[in-house]
């Protein structure tokens, strides 16, 4: 059984090897002419405004993270919406409570988010 898998095993060792050559013989024998122009740090061709080490408010971080959930949420419940009919049909009704219960605990975090100030974008 394991003999099938031995020439994908190759391909995927030589592939990285080749890949692995290729990036060191690059770094090795290509040009390295670091100036202050190449180092300084570049933004959309505009000259950088203050230090990159400047804190970030905590409002960005929780927008981020909001966006991230209700994308877990969306990509979770279309499936599960578009396949319903057969999966109930086959499951029955644990089908719609196991959802229920994962819209309920995602509902408590936006509440959580709510009460906390995250929908108050400044």
């Amino acid at each position: 059984m394991l003999e099938t898998y031995i020439p994908i095993l190759l391909v995927m060792f030589f592939a990285l090897v080749i890949a692995l050559a290729i990036t060191f013989t690059s770094s090795i024998l290509g040009p390295q002419r670091p100036g202050k122009e190449k180092l300084s740090t570049y933004e959309s061709g505009m000259k950088p405004v203050g230090t990159a080490r400047e804190r970030m408010s905590i409002k960005y971080y929780l927008v981020a993270m909001l966006f991230i959930i209700f994308d877990i949420e969306v990509i979770f419940i279309y499936p599960w919406a578009v396949q319903f009919k057969k999966l109930f049909s086959e499951f029955g009704t644990p089908v719609f409570y196991s959802m229920l219960i994962f819209l309920v605990v995602f509902e408590l975090g936006y509440l959580y988010a709510f009460k906390k100030g995250g929908f108050k974008w400044d």
